[in-house]
């Protein structure tokens, strides 16, 4: 009777071994009805309206500029992107706002940074006589003038000696937007050394030892959305 037991309940138990994992089987197997995992991303309420709104704030909701009265930043910078350059409202700062427009890239503090090197270059330039450096940055019409200065000096045997001490401000003085042609004004004042002598080495003009304040007023120009990004020289005249 022992030994009969004894394998009796050892078949119940390999039965009960069988029917366990048979469940733990079934159990663990997909059945297509399951939900799929939580995806926050997939997420899709119903459109906010009047009655059906959030009694509270949704912090995980980012919210574009411009949304519940907020300016967007596009007008706090249209607004303020002048600052120190030309008076909101003025026809400058609108001629500066469609150069924008047109050119988003453009930048009035990098402008007249370029406008300052620009200046002393063409100045040193037409003081040795580099056409070539001239006429990259001069319009033709400007560049005739130069061209027809420095022949005339060459042919008196005259030479010209600059020397720059400092740019000491540069500001607009203007701007314009006609068609696709910009063109801003730049008022600026200098302390240079200038000499001219003859074809003996006398000094005629200037002096080689005397700082000289200068004050020129320089018109550049450039057309709209072209690949050239240089703006080149087209006017200038003597400023007070």
């Amino acid at each position: 009777m022992q030994d009969s037991f004894d394998i009796t309940t050892l078949i119940f138990i390999v039965l009960a071994i069988f029917v366990i994992w048979r469940l733990r089987s079934v159990l663990g197997q997909k059945t297509g009805n399951e939900q799929p995992p939580f995806d926050p991303l997939s997420r899709r309420d119903a459109p906010l309206r009047p009655g059906n709104s959030n009694p509270e704030p949704d912090h995980n909701v980012v919210r574009l500029p411009g949304a519940n009265g907020t300016r967007p930043a596009a007008e706090v910078q249209t607004a303020e992107r002048w600052k120190g350059f030309a008076e909101p409202g003025t026809p400058m700062a609108g001629a500066l706002d469609s150069i924008a427009r047109a050119e988003p890239s453009f930048d009035a503090a990098g402008f007249l940074e370029g406008a300052k090197a620009a200046y002393e270059m063409i100045v040193t330039a037409f003081a040795v006589g580099d056409r070539k450096t001239l006429k990259d940055l001069l319009s033709r019409e400007v560049y005739e003038g130069f061209e027809r200065a420095i022949t005339e000096r060459e042919q008196r045997g005259e030479r010209v000696e600059t020397t720059f001490v400092s740019i000491d401000k540069a500001e607009m003085a203007g701007a314009e937007v006609h068609n696709k042609t910009a063109q801003i004004v730049v008022r600026f004042v200098s302390q240079l050394i200038t000499v001219t002598r003859d074809a003996a080495g006398v000094v005629i003009d200037g002096s080689p030892d005397q700082v000289a304040e200068v004050t020129d007023v320089w018109t550049f120009a450039r057309t709209l959305g072209s690949r050239d990004p240089n703006w080149q020289l087209v006017a200038t005249e003597a400023g007070q």
